[in-house]
């Protein structure tokens, strides 16, 4: 636990020490921002309208017209921005050559993967948190579901640590930081569409690839319902790149 925590503190210095969490952070901020802004303006429209068609009112309301559309424009914000935090993790240790120094550490593989993880978890949850105030300003105005919204939030967690832990092992890989965030973003961007796949293929292969789908696991918890099978889908997802990437510093140890 103490070499856990001596990892996860250094991650989160380095982190704060530079601009990336600076940058990353307030990109993210600023189009979230963007699309509130947005997304919001077009459910007033509609709100007016339906003051003189009451035909419009019906099913109108905050969690389907604002939040659904928001979270799902933040998964995708999430897609181009993860891979930017999660490129330097070890690619970064690998090119200023304190990585052979790491491996010598007598500290566990386990303990690597995992500190620097949940640091950069950290980090996704400080980004994730300060789109609560979208929620907080509405609420002055009408009453929110927060049962709903409990379950967007959670959903965006849940993949948010499957696209760190896909960028982790991205970054075990190579010791050049573009080359890590493309190959994260690439293969993100792979299981996010392979799901459109689906209803092309046949009934057994589109399965597979529906289940296979980042998105399609999403949209439960947009929906405001939280399925045990979509949790289990996306720390399986998780657990499965952090074993990998243990195993790709071990693979390192062999060939030193």
């Amino acid at each position: 636990m103490r070499n856990f925590m001596a990892i996860w503190k250094k991650e989160l210095k380095s982190y704060f020490y530079s601009p990336i969490a600076y940058v990353v952070i307030t990109i993210f901020v600023a189009i979230s921002g963007y699309f509130f802004q947005n997304i919001l303006s077009f459910y007033i429209m509609i709100s007016f309208n339906a003051m003189r068609n009451p035909y419009l009112a019906q099913g109108l309301n905050m969690t389907d017209g604002i939040f659904r559309p928001l979270f799902g424009n933040t998964s995708i914000i999430m897609l181009l921005m993860m891979p930017l935090l999660t490129m330097r993790l070890l690619a970064e240790e690998k090119k200023n050559g304190t990585f052979e120094l790491l491996l010598t550490y007598p500290i566990r593989d386990i303990e690597t993967v995992l500190g620097k993880f949940f640091a950069c978890l950290l980090v996704f949850a400080i980004m994730l948190g300060l789109t609560l105030v979208y929620p907080v300003f509405l609420g002055f105005f009408a009453p929110i579901e927060f049962g709903a919204l409990l379950a967007s939030y959670l959903g965006l967690l849940l993949m948010g640590s499957a696209f760190i832990a896909f960028g982790l092992l991205a970054s075990s890989l190579t010791s050049n930081q573009i080359v890590a965030a493309v190959i994260s973003f690439g293969a993100l961007l792979i299981f996010w569409l392979i799901g459109f796949s689906a209803q092309t293929a046949g009934p057994v292969l589109g399965g597979i690839l529906s289940h296979l789908s980042l998105l399609e696991h999403f949209d439960t918890f947009s929906k405001g319902i939280i399925d045990t099978r979509d949790v289990i889908y996306y720390l399986n997802v998780t657990v499965f790149c952090l074993f990998l990437t243990i195993r790709a510093l071990e693979s390192n140890k062999w060939r030193g």
